[in-house]
């Protein structure tokens, strides 16, 4: 599965640097969540956030956990439905000095996946 990416890996260089490869498929919207802006940039609830499809081969979904920080905490890698299938992307926590509220109750992860599949969130093509 490939992944929507809306910060520093739309840039093909800073892509290449971290996978070795800049392999970008269509641009896309991702609507339902809208990008903020905190220490890193991250996604929060309604609107919508251009980006990009970035082709993922090998250890490539490894590569990009580590990068976001997955088992630190930072983010959390989320499935999103798209129009052909479905696209991995990442969703920061609030200690990236952004105050998002995700609703309901539970962990982070089981918030932000809980308003993925119930809020229509999905990425379609621009």
């Amino acid at each position: 599965m490939d992944a929507f990416v809306y910060g520093t890996l739309r840039d093909p260089a800073r892509a290449r640097e971290l996978l070795g490869h800049a392999d970008f498929g269509p641009d896309v919207r991702l609507v339902g969540l809208q990008r903020v802006e905190g220490e890193y940039p991250t996604l929060a609830p309604g609107g919508e956030t251009d980006g990009r499809v970035l082709r993922l081969t090998g250890d490539d979904l490894a590569a990009l956990d580590a990068y976001e920080g997955v088992d630190r905490g930072l983010y959390v890698r989320v499935r999103i439905p798209a129009d052909d299938g479905a696209l991995w992307t990442y969703v920061g926590r609030d200690a990236l000095g952004v105050d998002i509220e995700w609703p309901g109750d539970g962990s982070f992860e089981a918030r932000v996946r809980r308003y993925v599949k119930g809020n229509d969130v999905r990425v379609e093509l621009s």
